[in-house]
């Protein structure tokens, strides 16, 4: 359940938004306005072999690498 009261007043009062900008944010813009969205979570040893994959390393002809 959302303290609505609370939210609008941070979002109209606190941050100068008109009453037509706040309805239009959405919660995760809103929450990173506040200050309270979450952080990313760290890049995993398969998230990474996932980079790999999509995105190999080329060798040039310059640098042989």
């Amino acid at each position: 359940m959302f303290d609505w009261p609370a939210l609008m007043r941070a979002g109209i009062q606190g941050f100068g938004l008109a009453p037509e900008v706040f309805w239009r944010l959405s919660p995760a813009e809103f929450l990173l306005m506040l200050g309270d969205a979450p952080e990313a979570a760290p890049l995993r040893r398969a998230g990474l072999e996932a980079l790999i994959a999509r995105f190999p390393d080329k060798a040039t002809k310059e640098t042989g690498q």
